[in-house]
């Protein structure tokens, strides 16, 4: 397995690569934020959508089989890009701008 993959609770592998990645330099002003308790940045006026994708492969992982999850629609239409943050809230993922400080569990606690 390379080290840029991971494994699901069912076996299936994973990338870890970002799926979204930044064409050209961006003036606007940065975002921290954290995913998992790891530190991230984005960019002011970004969806939690391109920023999470913009750091890994998911942007959560699928509750009864740890399956990733990267989005569908885009547009608010599926519900697969629902996200939790640490405060408990669920958002979507895809029409939800990016806060700075905001905390988001890709995996959830059971």
């Amino acid at each position: 397995m390379s080290a840029d993959s991971q494994k699901t609770r069912s076996g299936a592998r994973t990338s870890t690569l970002p799926l979204l990645r930044r064409l050209a330099a961006d003036q606007r002003a940065e975002l921290p934020f954290t995913v998992d308790g790891q530190p991230c940045t984005a960019r002011d006026g970004d969806t939690l959508f391109t920023a999470l994708l913009a750091q890994g492969g998911r942007l959560r992982r699928n509750e009864p089989s740890g399956a990733p999850r990267a989005g569908f629609c885009g547009m608010g239409a599926c519900q697969d890009c629902w996200v939790q943050l640490a405060d408990g809230r669920r958002l979507r993922a895809c029409t939800t701008p990016l806060v700075a400080g905001m905390a988001i569990l890709t995996e959830v606690p059971r």
